[in-house]
Parts: C-alpha cells; sequence; structure tokens
C-alpha cells in the first residue's frame, strides 16, 4: 500500500488529514492480521551415519532428514558444507530425487511427488568428501569444520549435515559416528561408546551414540585424542577434556566450569540436562562453541584468566540458546545478549560490583560501535559479521544490564527464570520476552524495549545546576536539570552528589531532552555525577574513543591495516592522550615491522593518559622487543627492568619481561 507525502494532505484539513492517516494505518494492520502464515520448511530431526578418517580428512555420512515442506513447495533448499560431495538423494518410497548445488554450496532439491501440507517427510542424503579446513567453508574466512589429528570438529554452523534456519530451526538428533580406535567423541545425548567398529578401510575404529530428544541444537561433534577427563570435587556430572599440551590445567579448568554451572543454576534454574562436557578446542577456529551437554573453548584460553569469562559465556548457553532460542534473527540479542551478560554477572559473583562496573565499559563500546540498525532489525545482518556480533552480544547484554537497574533485581531474576520455564525448548520472540518482565516486575516497559531494541542511537548527558544555602543551619539545596539528546528517551538514571560530608543518591526520571532535579543536602555539594555505576548505555567523549579502537581491532583481525590506522587515527583526534590508541597503532606496526614508527606510538603511550593501567607495563615490554631485534640488547634490558618495576603483571606481563630479561626477544613471525 502506498501512502501519500506530507505535501499531499496540505490542501486539506488537519482533522481530514488526520482521519485519511489512521484510516490507511487500520487497513494495514488488518491486512497484517488476517493474512495467511507463511508456510516455511522446518526439520524435525536426523539420524545421522557418519564415519571421520582424519588420516585422510575424509567424512562418510549417511543421513535421513525428517521435515515438512509447503503443500505449494516445487523445490527445497538445505545449507550445506560445499566441500562434501551428494553420492544419492532418496525420499519415503526410494525415489531417487535430482537436485543442484547453488554458488554458496547450498542444495536445491526437487521432490518427486507434491508435498502434503503438516506431513512429515524423510529423505536420506549419502555424501562424503575431504575436509581439511583449508578448504572453503559456509562463512568465508571462519574454519568451523576439519578432520584432523589430533583433534577433529564439525562444528553445527558448519553445515556438515544437510540444514536450515542457523539458531531458528530447533531439532533432535541421533547420531552414530566412527572413528579412528583411541579417539573420544563428545556431542549431545550420549548414550553409548566406545563399541568396536571397523572404519571403510578396514582399520579398527570406536563407535560412539548419541541421541538428543529434546528440540535443539545438537549438531556439533568433537573428537580428540584427550587425556582422561577431570571433574571438580561433587562434580562428578561435569567432564573436562584436554589435550597433552593443556592437562597441566585440567584440576583448576574443572573446578571453573563447577562453579559456573553452580551460579547459573541459582540464577536461572536447573539447566536441561545435568551432564556437561567442557572441552578443548584448537585454536584454529572459533574460540567457543556450545552446544546441549557441550562447552567448548580454544586451548590457548584454558590456563588465560580470560578465559575464565569465555566459558562463563559459552556455558551460559546451555539456558539461553539450548533451552531457549530466538525464533529469528532479530530476537537473536535475547540469547547472544544474556550469554554475554550471565558473564558479567559471574564477574560480579567472583569479583564485586566494582568489576562488573569496569567489565561494562568495554561491553558499551561494543554496543555502540555499530549501532546504525536496530537489534530487531539484526536479522539482515550475516550472522558472524562483527556488525552482528557486536550489536546481539554487547548491545544485548546492555539491554539486560539496563533493564535489571530498572525494575530491580529480584524482578529481574524473576524474569529470567520465567522466560525459561514459559519458553522451554521453544523459539523466543523480542516480544515474547516482553510481556514475562512486564508481568514479573509489574511495570508496563513498552518504552523501555522500544528505545533500546527499536531503536537506535545512546543519550550524551549533560547537567546544568545551582546550589542555594537553606536557612537555619538546614543545608544546601542543589537544583539542575539533566539535558540529553534523544527527545523519545525515557528512563530512570542515578544521580549521586559528592559533598564534604554525605554522600547523597537519588534516582531520577529523566524523560525527553531536559529533566529537573531538586536534592537536598546538609553539606556543600562537591561534585554532581550521572549514572555513576555505568547503569545506562551513554555516549561520551571516553567511549567514543573505545569505539574507534574497537572497531580497529575488528579490522586489524579481518587483515585490512589502512582501515584499522583510520579507527585508531579518530580515537587519537577524540582523544589526543590516549594511550591505549598509541598502543594498538604501535601494535599494529610491529606487526608491520615497521619498528621506528611502533617505537614512536609505544613512546606515546608512555606519555599519554595511562588508560588503562596496562599499556604502561606492556609499552616497555614492546620497546624491549624492538630493542632486541634491532641489535639493541642494553636498551632493551632496561626497557624489561622498567615493566619489572610497574609491577603489573597484567596478561602475564612480568612473566614474559622476566623471560626476556634472560632470553633476547627474536621475531620469529614471517
Amino acid at each position: 500500500m502506498k501512502i501519500a507525502s506530507p505535501l499531499a494532505f496540505r490542501p486539506l484539513a488537519r482533522a481530514a488529514c488526520r482521519a485519511i492517516v489512521f484510516a490507511s494505518l487500520a487497513a494495514a494492520v488488518a491486512a497484517h492480521a488476517f493474512a495467511p502464515a507463511r508456510q516455511t520448511l522446518t526439520v524435525q530431526g536426523y539420524l545421522i551415519d557418519a564415519e571421520l578418517d582424519p588420516a585422510a580428512h575424509h567424512l562418510a555420512a549417511r543421513v535421513v532428514v525428517t521435515f515438512t515442506a509447503p503443500d505449494t513447495a516445487d523445490l527445497v533448499t538445505f545449507g550445506f558444507h560445499p566441500a562434501l560431495k551428494i553420492t544419492s538423494i532418496t525420499d519415503d518410497q526410494g525415489k531417487k530425487l535430482t537436485g543442484d548445488r547453488s554458488a554458496d554450496g547450498a542444495i536445491r532439491v526437487t521432490p518427486a511427488t507434491p508435498f502434503v501440507k503438516g506431513q512429515p517427510v524423510h529423505w536420506t542424503f549419502v555424501y562424503d568428501g575431504k575436509i581439511t579446513g583449508d578448504d572453503d567453508g559456509p562463512e568465508e574466512g571462519l574454519k568451523l569444520a576439519a578432520i584432523q589429528e589430533p583433534e577433529s570438529y564439525l562444528l553445527y554452523p558448519a553445515r556438515w549435515f544437510p540444514m536450515i534456519g542457523y539458531l531458528t530451526n530447533r531439532f533432535t538428533a541421533e547420531m552414530h559416528i566412527r572413528v579412528p580406535q583411541g579417539m573420544r567423541v563428545l556431542a549431545s545425548g550420549y548414550q553409548n561408546g566406545p563399541t568396536a567398529a571397523q572404519l571403510a578401510n578396514g582399520k579398527p575404529a570406536d563407535l560412539y551414540d548419541f541421541n538428543w530428544t529434546r528440540p535443539g541444537f545438537p549438531g556439533t561433534v568433537i573428537a580428540g585424542r584427550f587425556v582422561p577427563p577431570t571433574s571438580a570435587s561433587g562434580a562428578a556430572n561435569i567432564k573436562t577434556y584436554l589435550t597433552v599440551a593443556h592437562q597441566a590445567s585440567a584440576t583448576d579448568f574443572a573446578e571453573t566450569a563447577a562453579r559456573e554451572v553452580d551460579f547459573f543454576t541459582t540464577t536461572f534454574g536447573q539447566p536441561e540436562s545435568g551432564r556437561l562436557s567442557v572441552v578443548e578446542l584448537p585454536d584454529d577456529t572459533l574460540p567457543a562453541v556450545w552446544a546441549p551437554e557441550l562447552a567448548a573453548i580454544s586451548g590457548s584460553r584454558v590456563s588465560d584468566k580470560s578465559g575464565i569469562r569465555l566459558l562463563a559465556n559459552t556455558i551460559a548457553h546451555q539456558w539461553w540458546g539450548s533451552e531457549v532460542s530466538p525464533a529469528t534473527l532479530n530476537d537473536a540479542w535475547i540469547t547472544n545478549g544474556m550469554s554475554r551478560y550471565a558473564e558479567l554477572m559471574y564477574v560480579e559473583e567472583e569479583n564485586g560490583r566494582t568489576a562488573l562496573k569496569n567489565a561494562i565499559q568495554d561491553v558499551s563500546a561494543g554496543a555502540l560501535a555499530y549501532d546504525t540498525t536496530p537489534l530487531s532489525s539484526a536479522g539482515r545482518l550475516g550472522a558472524f559479521t562483527p556488525e552482528f556480533q557486536s550489536m546481539t552480544l554487547e548491545k544485548g547484554a546492555m539491554v539486560f544490564h539496563m533493564l535489571r537497574w530498572e525494575i530491580g533485581d529480584t524482578a529481574f531474576k524473576n524474569s529470567l527464570q520465567g522466560a525459561l520455564s514459559q519458553y522451554t525448548d521453544k523459539p523466543m520472540r523480542s516480544v515474547d520476552f516482553e510481556k514475562v518482565a512486564e508481568a514479573q516486575s509489574q511495570q508496563e516497559l513498552t518504552p523501555f524495549f522500544a528505545q533500546w531494541v527499536d531503536g537506535t542511537g545512546a543519550p550524551n548527558f549533560v547537567k546544568h545546576f545551582a546550589v542555594y544555602r537553606l536557612g537555619n543551619n538546614k543545608g544546601f539545596r542543589t537544583i539542575g536539570q539533566v539535558e540529553q539528546d534523544l527527545d523519545l528517551f525515557r528512563m530512570p538514571v542515578e544521580l549521586r552528589v559528592e559533598t564534604d560530608g554525605k554522600t547523597e543518591t537519588k534516582r531520577i526520571d529523566v524523560v525527553g531532552s531536559q529533566s529537573q532535579f531538586v536534592v537536598d543536602t546538609f553539606g556543600r555539594p562537591r561534585q554532581i555525577s550521572i549514572d555513576p555505576e555505568n547503569w545506562v548505555l551513554k555516549s561520551s567523549p571516553d567511549l567514543l574513543v573505545r569505539v574507534s579502537i574497537l572497531k580497529g581491532q575488528q579490522l586489524v583481525a579481518q587483515g585490512d591495516i589502512g582501515a584499522a590506522l583510520q579507527e585508531y587515527q579518530k580515537a587519537l583526534e577524540a582523544n589526543p592522550q590516549s594511550s591505549l590508541a598509541d598502543y594498538r597503532i604501535g601494535e599494529l606496526l610491529f606487526a608491520q615491522r615497521n619498528y621506528q614508527a611502533s617505537a614512536n606510538a609505544y613512546r606515546d603511550a608512555l606519555r599519554g593518559d595511562g588508560d588503562p593501567r596496562w599499556t604502561e607495563v606492556w609499552a616497555h615490554i614492546q620497546l624491549g622487543k624492538i630493542f632486541d631485534v634491532t641489535g639493541q640488547r642494553d636498551r632493551a634490558v632496561n626497557e624489561y627492568r622498567q615493566a619489572v618495576q610497574t609491577n603489573d603483571n597484567t596478561q602475564g606481563a612480568l612473566n614474559e619481561a622476566r623471560l626476556y630479561l634472560q632470553k633476547p626477544y627474536q621475531n620469529t613471525d614471517n
């Protein structure tokens, strides 16, 4: 329906204009309300028999797919890994079906007989192929599957079986996986194994059986030569599987996993399954992967402190992703965002509110890095793009953080548990979560979700105030207003007034571009802060610096060095004293072996604002490395000594400095 432009309404009276607009809108709503629901292809389950031969990088599989399709469909399409080749496709009657491959590897198949509405059909796919990990996969630049020693992995997004509806189509899976003898297979719904079997080449094999019977996402298989599993005391149901290279971290890793599961169980309720396998992944794939009963993170993060947070995020997906899932990718902020916020809640549990407040600064930068598309429209982006990831994880986490502030801890926790219990094994829409939160908080939350899920941007708070002395020794009265640039903004914000005596805090409602406040204090006010605890996503010069640096780091990861430098320069334009921006420039130039320019940038970092604090110790270490590779050992030793004197061991900095005091650094990168 075409709606006339405002110019077309000019000759009409205002009332007539209003009538036309409302009539048009009513017609549009009515048309939408009575439009028949669009039928879609839906997969209910899989029966998978697969063989992995790492010596030949070979996968062979026979998969029965149970699905329903629209009765009008004369072609159905499944996502499929480009390296795999179909041998045959047959329907329920054993008739061979014809199909072709699209440019992205998807399979387009023509049915032999028309589909019947709502009636499941069973198609059998037989296929094989070599997957080395170096071949083209379904997601450009990402290694999502590899058949190799000592660890093979077939991740759900690799589309190693015919699939549809990434993260939205829930399915069951019965899997029988054969691997060379001595390899252990981990997947969802473990039932049996290993039992003796043979590979197609006649070599001895182990067979593992899995059956996940609840609708979900049991599509990840990991097979490796792990040391015997480790469990924390009192948590035998949680087993950690590591390779020989990281077995020294097994006990700590198992205890961390058990603590995180305990915390999330207390916070969210019992998970769908009491069993969890926590697995080491090779460093050449995604940093973390989850599936029902499965949480995997890269080996380099197992013994690293950052791995604690990554593991918490991954385990949280047992509730947010596995137990409930997004109805569409437009709703992915619910599960991605809540898993990210669950990670931050665990940080708060372990290290206190200050640690949460500090972590929120980095999350806020990610939330605003690509804030030009509403969360409710994120599905138009690729699921693995930096934009989609930043929006659904970081901004999604901030939505939950702000909701907690808006409705309070008790109602927030009840909302989370209510959503999980009402939508167990079901997809959830944004409006569904909004209704649950409104029911639990007894608050009308439409403005909140309209602002943060359906809108873009963040307020930039500015305060104006005057202080008056009250008579009869009654103290002082501060009268002022909070200004911000989003006309439709409406949210409570904390105001902190620091005085010569007691600090006063007050919760004020900020509505529209200007909001008044009055605060009485006994002591004379010295400083007034808006949202000092970082409960609200807000724009500020400091945050803009963080946003540019974050985008620069993402561009470096994508190999776009020129664009990354431009982002770092934007950060320096916003804050010429930014130690972090200078450090990142030095880091980038060091990787390019432009040692003089790199050294200049590290020196600028040391002369900057010192935020964050770790830039000092690491700038000294990096300068030491530059002097070592340019043959100036005495100057290198001096830098390493200055690094040690900072007494800052962020990311093992002191250990690295002491190492290079004993032995010169050598750049072995090609």
